[in-house]
């Protein structure tokens, strides 16, 4: 068998085993993908697709249907989740995206323009893309794929050669061909336990306007990572402030986990333990440990 059929067997058996448990989600404003959280019901989507504009039907395959409960959506990751009340369905569970890597082959499934779990491939494009949203905030450390999607995709699973969900497909650039996004597995992992465990996710306040950012190689070199969060701004008054982050420092670590994103940062605040972050910080070449303790969620009224 040569190489090119090894491939194609793989595919497919990768497919049979993934698309399963991918499902449409309708509404009457549209509709969208989705990927079968948990075998007890939960079902992951896109914040926009899961809108409360109405009921929600989740769609298994052909005509078969069930309604669908709201269980709660972050509009900062454009993630929500669902749940449906059919027995014994084939989750497909999230993996550690941080594995991923440029040149990878991955495969996006989903139901566009309602041609259900269609199935395309590509490559991981770039890591770490920020993409403003509609509201004027910012998708931070999205997977950037030339898998061909298009609307109706949203909400649905982009998976590794392994058949490993590693993100989850959230935007198209309407005026590009060839570039489309996805949240990456390691977000949609803690934002999806937060939802439903709580129907939100609770972020503390810092008090600070920053951004991921690559570094000099030589910097790269020296700290043995290549990313970090640069900070833009600082609220005097805020808790970074009052404890020390000034604007320019970049952060590198916090609570002892690496930060390379936005994203990193607010997965360690929300499930931290203690109220104290000990938040590692390089500042004109040297390195401290600042201890900041963050405002606590406050719950919009």
């Amino acid at each position: 068998m040569t190489a090119l059929a090894q491939l194609s067997r793989d595919l497919a058996n990768l497919v049979a085993t993934a698309a399963p448990s991918v499902v449409g989600i309708e509404q009457r404003r549209g509709q969208g993908s989705g990927l079968v959280l948990t075998p007890d019901g939960y079902v992951l989507t896109n914040a926009h697709v899961a809108r409360p504009a109405g009921p929600l039907q989740v769609r298994f395959s052909g005509t078969s249907t069930v309604a669908a409960e709201r269980v709660g959506a972050d509009a900062r990751t454009d993630l929500a989740v669902l749940r449906v009340g059919a027995p014994l369905l084939r989750a497909l569970p999230l993996a550690d995206s941080h594995r991923l890597q440029v040149g990878e082959l991955v495969v996006a499934i989903g139901n566009p323009l309602g041609f259900e779990r269609s199935v395309t491939m590509g490559v991981v494009s770039a890591l770490y893309r920020n993409l403003p949203t509609p509201d004027g905030g910012m998708f931070d450390g999205l997977v950037q794929t030339d898998a061909a999607v298009n609307p109706g995709n949203s909400g649905g699973p982009l998976l590794d050669a392994e058949g490993a969900v590693v993100g989850i497909t959230t935007a198209m650039l309407p005026f590009a061909h060839g570039m489309a996004f996805a949240v990456p597995s390691h977000t949609a992992s803690w934002v999806a336990a937060m939802l439903i465990q709580h129907g939100e996710v609770r972020r503390p306040f810092l008090g600070i306007a920053a951004r991921g950012e690559d570094l000099e190689p030589a910097l790269a070199l020296e700290l043995g990572r290549v990313r970090a969060i640069r900070v833009l701004r600082v609220e005097t008054d805020g808790p970074a402030g009052r404890g020390g982050v000034r604007e320019g420092d970049l952060l590198v670590a916090a609570n002892g986990s690496e930060i390379l994103t936005l994203d990193d940062l607010q997965r360690v605040m929300v499930l931290a333990e203690e109220p104290e972050l000990a938040l590692e910080v390089l500042r004109g070449g040297k390195a401290q440990t600042l201890s900041i303790r963050p405002r606590p969620f406050e719950a919009a009224a």
